[in-house]
């Protein structure tokens, strides 16, 4: 039976002054981790305008590879080069779609919102990729479309448009939440 894979999520709050070289040190730690056996993937969410808060996430083919990477020499030498650039760093480890929707910190949302959720991220995506690649795909029959379509779209999806359609939309998934937390930007990952 195989593993999972592992998604480590991380909060960081940039430091006074220290926005730009905050978002150009998250850039180097993503390039770093790509050089890693196990390593799948990963993305920054920048705060939005007003905001100072990045969120970026990585993900790798299991529990051992991403300890390998978070005990590496060069990962321990990036962090320390982060020094001084950020305030309050959390980390939160998740598996799963339930995990994209806060259930280790919140009660889980109804079901209902987490597909449009979901749906929310997928159309537009899926939209703007048929625009641009569905001529080309139209000359396939149909199996080989959806593998192409899908093989494409599910990465950028796991990885970037459903955490970030359910972190704007943390406030309405997590109605109850709203007057427990104190930040008026709504809930954030640990």
């Amino acid at each position: 039976m195989s593993t999972p894979p592992v998604t480590l999520m991380v909060s960081r709050r940039a430091a006074h002054g220290r926005y730009q070289d905050l978002l150009t040190w998250l850039h180097e730690g993503e390039q770093l981790a790509t050089d890693f056996p196990g390593y799948l993937g990963s993305g920054i969410l920048a705060p939005p305008s007003d905001g100072d808060e990045f969120q970026i996430i990585f993900r790798f083919t299991d529990e051992h590879t991403l300890h390998a990477w978070e005990h590496s020499a060069s990962r321990r030498a990036w962090l320390q080069r982060g020094d001084g650039l950020f305030e309050r760093p959390r980390e939160q480890r998740v598996s799963g779609i339930d995990d994209w929707f806060g259930t280790h910190t919140v009660q889980k949302p109804p079901r209902w919102k987490q597909a449009v959720a979901i749906w929310l991220a997928f159309f537009p995506v899926s939209l703007l990729f048929n625009v641009l690649f569905g001529h080309w795909l139209s000359a396939l029959d149909l199996v080989p479309r959806v593998v192409l379509s899908t093989l494409a779209l599910t990465p950028v999806m796991v990885y970037l448009f459903i955490p970030l359609s359910t972190r704007l939309l943390a406030r309405w998934l997590h109605p109850a939440a709203r007057t427990a937390e104190p930040s008026p930007r709504g809930l954030r990952s640990r």
